[in-house]
């Protein structure tokens, strides 16, 4: 095999890379002869050689130890100022210091010639750094000029301003002779003041901080717009909220509550947080207090409730878990049906002061999705008061959120009062400042125990509609006398026996035994209900003239001031309607 035809034609051998490389000695020597030869057959000759252009090198620098302290110091950017002895005597200041705050004279105290310090709140430190021995640092600072400076002052051996002492030191040292002056010196010491520019850094940083302050102010206004502006008052129960948000250094949350009036005395509260922050955790929370409130409208269970919010959580935003609590009070019940989503559970104080806490979440929070939520109960008698919050109440870096919820139910046993001082002074003993580092929501929740000229204003009855169409007349008389009783004009009478006697007819014609008329008077209204073992729930339309039913929904809605249908737990329906008493 011809090993040189190969070696020819593949990369990389020693053949091909002699002929591209320059430096290898046969192409030199192929020159250097070549060049002889044409030497030796010219008349005149050799060639003349080309003048060599290749650039000289750069000549040296100055090395670092040629340099003396005045010279590195001179040539530094920043301002540097060295102060000798006890009384911060100015001993030199390079030229980056004069053009920063101008000349200044040698020999003078710094607490004359150098104000500028002053202004860092630098003067303080500087005995501080020559008793210690330890440099101390001042961070951004701002100067009357308008420039901002971080400056560090470090200690330094004795100098005594001269240029020329160094090298006399050195000598003395060199023949065995120090002089007492020498050693004095070295005894007072001096600070090395360095002061770095950092104004535009400082600049940078107060306009991130004016834009975080504008974009929290921002959340702050929709977080609160957001909030209902003014609760609504059942008239069973008494209720009061509070919303803090974070301080300066926590961003806004979505933390949320409501109070929503279902009619028939019932009542829904809600409260809620949304784990995010900023402008979008305050918009999702707005999303979500709306759609609770259009739920709420459809009377279902809690637990329904919670789960069409779930639904509604992912398809807001995939990202955004929400935590939230959905109770409805009912004060024929004396208790709270509820559902939690994930939320920290609900305490109950009783009139004697005992603590009760609601069972735990009874699903996971809003927007995980693949789950069914159930609903729980806790009893909310007269005299008791109920407490719903968010984490940021309760929650601490430094302990369990079961520690925190001890504590809370702790102060809520001793807290007494109207609604809002309950509140305030939750706030208070849990320790919840204006710079706290989260949002706080607090709903609180009274039955009042009505004794008194108060407990007559409040009244129920109740009658068991039995056998056939005989029930409607027995319903008529006993709505009748019992209005009477409760002492109603006889207009208000009149209209609340006409709805009752429609109310159970309708029943009777489309719904299923059991049934029940209930009568309720409160102070500030007439609640007539009718319940059945049907779960159809009927609805408004208009008759036409040759429809022989249909039109008791219709007179219902005419005479009364607000009506409604909602399913019941253990099946069947309630039909209702209210009259708002004459003040």
């Amino acid at each position: 095999m011809n090993f040189t035809r190969w070696s020819a034609r593949l990369p990389g051998t020693q053949r091909r890379a002699a002929a591209r490389d320059d430096r290898s000695p046969v192409p030199a020597a192929r020159a250097e002869y070549a060049q002889a030869q044409a030497a030796a057959t010219l008349p005149d000759g050799p060639l003349p050689v080309p003048p060599d252009t290749t650039p000289a090198p750069p000549a040296p620098g100055p090395a670092l130890n040629d340099l003396s302290a005045r010279e590195i110091l001179d040539r530094l950017p920043a301002a540097v100022a060295l102060l000798h002895g006890p009384d911060h005597r100015v001993a030199y200041v390079n030229e980056a210091y004069e053009t920063a705050f101008g000349p200044r004279p040698s020999g003078v105290p710094a607490a004359e010639a150098l104000p500028e310090l002053a202004e860092l709140s630098v003067l303080p430190l500087l005995d501080q750094v020559l008793r210690s021995g330890t440099a101390r640092t001042v961070k951004s600072r701002r100067t009357a000029g308008g420039g901002s400076y971080t400056v560090t002052c470090t200690p330094v051996a004795a100098w005594d301003g001269t240029a020329d002492k160094d090298d006399e030191k050195a000598s003395e040292k060199a023949s065995g002779k120090t002089g007492e002056k020498d050693k004095e010196t070295r005894s007072e010491g001096g600070v090395l003041v360095y002061a770095a520019d950092v104004t535009d850094h400082a600049e940078a940083a107060e306009r991130l901080r004016t834009s975080e302050r504008r974009h929290r102010e921002t959340a702050v206004t929709l977080q609160r717009s957001l909030l209902p502006q003014e609760l609504e008052q059942p008239d069973d129960l008494r209720i009061a909220a509070t919303y803090q948000p974070g301080g300066t250094d926590a961003a806004v949350g979505g933390d949320w509550y409501d109070v929503i009036t279902l009619g028939a005395g019932r009542t829904a509260l809600v409260i809620g947080d949304v784990m995010g922050r900023g402008v979008r955790a305050a918009a999702v929370m707005g999303q979500l207090r709306t759609a609770v409130r259009a739920y709420a409208r459809l009377d279902l269970p809690p637990h329904e409730v919670i789960q069409l919010l779930d639904g509604l959580a992912s398809e807001i935003d995939a990202t955004q878990i929400a935590t939230c609590v959905y109770a409805v009070h009912d004060p024929n019940e004396g208790q709270l049906v509820y559902a939690s989503a994930g939320h920290l559970p609900m305490l109950v104080r009783d009139e004697d002061g005992t603590v009760s806490r609601a069972a735990d979440p009874t699903g996971p929070p809003l927007g995980t999705g693949g789950w069914v939520h159930t609903s729980g109960t806790i009893a909310l008698p007269p005299g008791s008061t109920a407490v719903l919050y968010t984490d940021g109440l309760v929650e601490r870096r430094s302990e369990d959120i079961d520690e925190g919820v001890a504590s809370l139910a702790r102060a809520l046993s001793g807290a007494k009062g109207s609604p809002q001082v309950v509140c305030d002074r939750l706030i208070r003993s849990l320790g919840v400042t204006a710079e706290h580092d989260d949002d706080v929501a607090v709903l609180v929740v009274q039955h009042p125990a009505r004794t008194g000229p108060n407990a007559e204003l409040f009244h129920n009855a109740a009658l068991d509609l039995l056998g056939g169409i005989e029930a409607t007349p027995r319903a008529r008389s006993f709505a009748t006398g019992v209005l009477t009783s409760w002492r109603f004009p006889a207009e208000l009478r009149d209209l609340g026996v006409l709805a009752a006697s429609e109310l159970v007819a309708n029943s009777l014609q489309h719904g299923t035994p059991p049934m029940r008329l209930g009568l309720r008077r409160t102070d500030r209204r007439l609640i007539i209900e009718v319940t059945d073992g049907d779960d159809h729930l009927p609805r408004r339309r208009q008759a036409e003239p040759a429809d022989e039913a249909g039109r008791g929904i219709e007179i219902i809605a005419s005479i009364a001031t607000s009506w409604g249908s909602r399913r019941t737990p253990g099946g069947g329906k309630a039909v209702w309607c209210e009259f708002a008493l004459p003040r």
